[in-house]
């Protein structure tokens, strides 16, 4: 029977500078990637944008400052009391990392207040994307946040109550 060397062996890897370099660990990453700092956006320019959903639309213009929303001449907190409009129409500065950076002015008309919510985001997003092209489009888009949502109210037909609900069937 033969011996077996139990001995770690090391990998050489070619650097392509001549030089020979030897790796201690296996990783899907590099090494500068890994110690790259992480950036902190600032808000530079100002931007414009209008949001659609179901039957609301929204103006919005963003200008860098301390983060104040007004909304038809109200704060954030007064024309959307429920949290999770305020959360909704917030993801666009969330995903940036740009919470507090821009002053939103914002004139909003028609639809409930689900749809408003909806329509402020995407105008918001597309504010966003208009004041920074180069670093705010790739981000918005993989979120989602520059897609319209093009669900809307089905058309009432004729000879029914609603768009889908018949008159009750009777049979005498």
């Amino acid at each position: 029977m033969t011996e077996v060397d139990t001995t770690t062996e090391t990998v050489d890897e070619f650097a392509g500078d001549g030089t020979e370099e030897e790796l201690t660990e296996y990783t899907s990453e590099t090494p500068a990637a890994a110690a790259a700092p992480v950036v902190r956006r600032t808000a530079s320019t100002s931007g414009q944008g209008l949001g659609r959903r179901k039957e609301a639309i929204a103006r919005v213009r963003i200008v860098p400052g301390t983060g104040t929303w007004k909304i038809n001449g109200r704060t954030l907190d007064s024309y959307f009391p429920n949290k999770v409009h305020q959360q909704l129409v917030n993801d666009p500065f969330k995903v940036l990392e740009l919470d507090g950076a821009y002053d939103v002015v914002a004139r909003i008309d028609g639809g409930g207040i689900s749809g408003q919510a909806g329509a402020l985001r995407l105008g918001v997003a597309r504010a966003l994307n208009a004041a920074d092209l180069e670093n705010n489009r790739a981000t918005l888009k993989k979120a989602g946040f520059l897609t319209r949502d093009p669900r809307a109210t089905e058309r009432k037909k004729a000879g029914l109550k609603k768009a889908r609900k018949a008159p009750q069937y009777s049979k005498r």
